[in-house]
């Protein structure tokens, strides 16, 4: 009993420190707000010195050249000032990893291999502590995505100020997540298995890999043909999951590195007709034209890391989105690192716009062309009348973590409050030692 009653304590005092109770949601906009004499970076590529956002009701009126102010708005001059859409994070288990030492804290993975009705939006938390420093850091909107068995679950694109899920939800189950087994043999080194290569094993791996890939095939095939019954003598959850995939309400992400899975993902495309977008796409660079013409968009994530190859160049991750962009491949680019709890998106959009990238164009990977692959840019990636104002104004350039200081941050026209946990402690110990 005494040891139940310890482990109890320990997760309470656990997850109950996670949360930040004088930070929470804004209250719905009520009155009509003008940023005005700021430099405002659309989104879109457009640059507009000097000019005004307004907005009311959480959404975007006009954004211009600097006019006439409405009549009774609070103005809030922004001069010297740069304002951005909100950034958004592709992919990401936020709101369901919290603690990896503490297992209570972790909600991402689920039993099974097949895990297509299993939706990570009702396991979101909306009080994890991460997510006030990513606000900090301009991120105001993420896909929520699940982790576990070789198809993972639906994810759900979410706003970063909310109560519960259900607030949070801006485009719910919109994408089924994808697994791909790994083909890429490591011997030992860079990524390897260890220092003197891999154990040896009587199992080829790459065809362990493909007999995998072939049994999903065969899961949608089944799922298919299950579909065009019109009354099926049992109803399969499973294959019910699948409807919105083949009707292309959802999208088919599909994780994966090296350039022959990503023919696999694009084999994929043509054989099921899903509307695949590829999660990881380190070697993508390699086969650019090939996504150009299969209409296929990919998430870059972890380009703050070593090539994918140990013979490649070392700042090939750093370049990729470059490449890309002179294909006329559709990209976002992502951070999934778990020590810095994906804190360095714009950080990494900054290194690609040092790669090949201009800074309007890194801006779009983490803004338009996120909403983009998303799904959500009728709502919300850039600042157009119209769209969810979603809006930050940072001290100077957002890509650039010497100027990245984020000052005000609005989420569907909602003033985000910008305290988190790391300024609740830097503030508790400055008043400790009396530093100024």
């Amino acid at each position: 009993m005494k040891s139940l009653l310890k482990i109890f304590c320990l997760v309470f005092f656990a997850t109950s420190a996670m949360a930040q109770d004088n930070v929470y949601p804004g209250a719905p906009q009520k009155e009509t707000i003008a940023l005005i004499n700021g430099t405002i970076h659309v989104g879109n590529g457009q640059v507009i010195e000097n000019g005004m956002v307004v907005f009311e009701k959480g959404k975007i009126v006009s954004v211009g050249s600097k006019g006439t102010t409405p009549a009774g708005a609070k103005v809030i001059d922004v001069a010297g000032k740069h304002v951005y859409p909100g950034l958004i994070l592709s992919s990401s288990n936020l709101g369901l990893a919290e603690v990896p030492s503490v297992r209570a804290t972790l909600d991402e993975s689920e039993f099974g291999e097949y895990n297509t009705n299993v939706r990570s939006i009702v396991a979101y938390n909306t009080d994890s502590r991460v997510i006030n420093t990513l606000r900090n850091n301009g991120i105001l909107l993420a896909s929520i995505t699940p982790g576990g068995g070789i198809i993972s679950g639906s994810s759900t694109v979410v706003q970063l100020d909310a109560w519960h899920w259900e607030d949070a939800a801006v485009a719910m189950d919109n994408g089924m997540h994808f697994r791909m087994p790994n083909l890429l043999i490591r011997r030992g080194g860079r990524g390897g298995f260890g220092m003197f290569g891999a154990a040896a094993s009587n199992v080829d791996p790459v065809q362990a890999g493909l007999n995998r890939i072939e049994d999903v095939k065969s899961f949608f095939k089944e799922a298919k043909a299950y579909l065009t019954e019109v009354k099926p003598a049992q109803t399969n959850p499973s294959f019910e999951a699948t409807r919105k995939l083949f009707n292309k309400e959802q999208k088919f992400y599909i994780h994966c590195n090296v350039v022959k899975e990503m023919l696999i993902a694009v084999e994929f495309a043509k054989e099921f007709g899903f509307d695949v977008v590829i999660v990881g796409g380190s070697d993508s660079y390699l086969i650019a034209d090939i996504l150009k013409e299969n209409n296929i968009s990919v998430i870059l994530n972890d380009m703050h890391s070593l090539p994918t190859m140990a013979d490649d160049d070392v700042a090939q991750p750093y370049k990729t989105p470059g490449i890309l962009q002179k294909a006329g491949v559709l990209f976002s680019i992502n951070d999934t690192h778990t020590n810095s709890r994906y804190r360095n998106l714009a950080f990494n959009a900054g290194t690609a716009a040092a790669y090949g990238l201009t800074k309007e164009q890194a801006l779009s990977a983490v803004t338009l062309n996120a909403a983009k692959i998303l799904g959500v840019d009728k709502i919300t990636g850039s600042l157009e009348a119209g769209k969810d104002a979603n809006i930050v104004v940072s001290e100077g350039d957002i890509l650039d973590m010497r100027s990245n200081l984020i000052l005000h941050a609005f989420i569907q026209g909602r003033t985000v409050n910008l305290d988190d946990k790391a300024k609740q402690l830097a503030d508790r110990y400055k008043y400790k030692y009396n530093i100024k």
